[in-house]
């Protein structure tokens, strides 16, 4: 699996002009799923970005997770994170059929709201607005493959 978190202070998703999924303070995860990830895969990613301590402390050090700011989950499936681009156009047969990727999709925000965050999201394959407010900029790249 593949996910981009980036730390907001706010976030929302788009579908036809309705808004699908918003937040206030958390977290922003594109997430994107590849043709060899299983649950047990899934599961250590949400684990590992519900608890990454990346908010500010008293003393101005990223030492807070998620539970202690009181923030939220907003998950956008992003099958472009597996883009080939080794050409000009690139090509996407690096991101898993949505008969894996749905599944592991949903059992990712399953498992973030078992880590007792609201978690609110877009809809697989849809055409999405994504809009956010960075706060930092924190940005963090996950690749399950290479860890």
């Amino acid at each position: 699996m593949r996910a981009v978190v980036t730390r907001v202070s706010s976030a929302s998703v788009t579908i036809d002009g309705q808004v699908e999924g918003a937040i206030e303070q958390g977290y922003l995860v594109l997430l994107g799923v590849g043709p060899r990830d299983t649950e047990a895969v899934c599961d250590k990613l949400a684990d590992k970005i519900c608890n990454l301590r990346v908010f500010e402390d008293e003393n101005g050090k990223m030492n807070r997770n998620l539970a202690q700011v009181g923030g939220a989950v907003l998950v956008v499936s992003q099958f472009t994170l597996y883009a080939d681009t080794s050409s000009r156009r690139p090509g996407f047969s690096g991101a898993a059929k949505p008969e894996l990727a749905i599944p592991l999709y949903e059992r990712f925000l399953d498992r973030c709201r078992e880590n007792g965050f609201r978690v609110e999201h877009g809809r697989f394959g849809a055409d999405m607005q994504v809009a956010s407010v960075n706060d930092g900029p924190v940005t963090i790249l996950w690749d399950t493959e290479e860890t």
